[in-house]
């Protein structure tokens, strides 16, 4: 795991985040595929927001699991929390809003989430 800062274009969002890049996901589900996200998983306890909390709105679809957050000033959606089966707390993060991380420099697992 690495130590990563991110957050959304405007800069209403911060976080800090512990990661391994080396296993990222690309879904297709409605939501991932038209965003073009690329996901990298931690858990909860390696993820702080530092900033942003009161500019953050929630989204939930499907079968309402996903809690995702996006800055409602500019819109960005640069993380999301959910748990794992097991009950494990964990949060999404995409890579491509984390600062300094080229998004074509990691080879996202696809993911078919339009069959799920």
């Amino acid at each position: 795991m690495q130590a990563y800062e991110g957050g959304c274009q405007c800069g209403a969002v911060r976080f800090a985040a512990n990661a391994d890049l080396s296993s990222t996901v690309a879904c297709n589900c409605s939501r991932c595929g038209r965003l073009g996200s690329i996901l990298a998983f931690t858990p909860e306890s390696e993820f702080t927001l530092n900033s942003g909390e009161d500019s953050l709105t929630e989204y939930l679809f499907n079968k309402h699991v996903i809690h995702h957050f996006f800055c409602k000033v500019c819109g960005i959606q640069s993380f999301s929390r959910a748990s794992r089966p097991d009950g494990t707390k964990m949060v999404a993060l995409n890579i491509r809003c984390l600062d300094g991380v080229d998004p074509d420099a990691v080879t996202p697992t696809k993911y078919d989430g339009k069959s799920h």
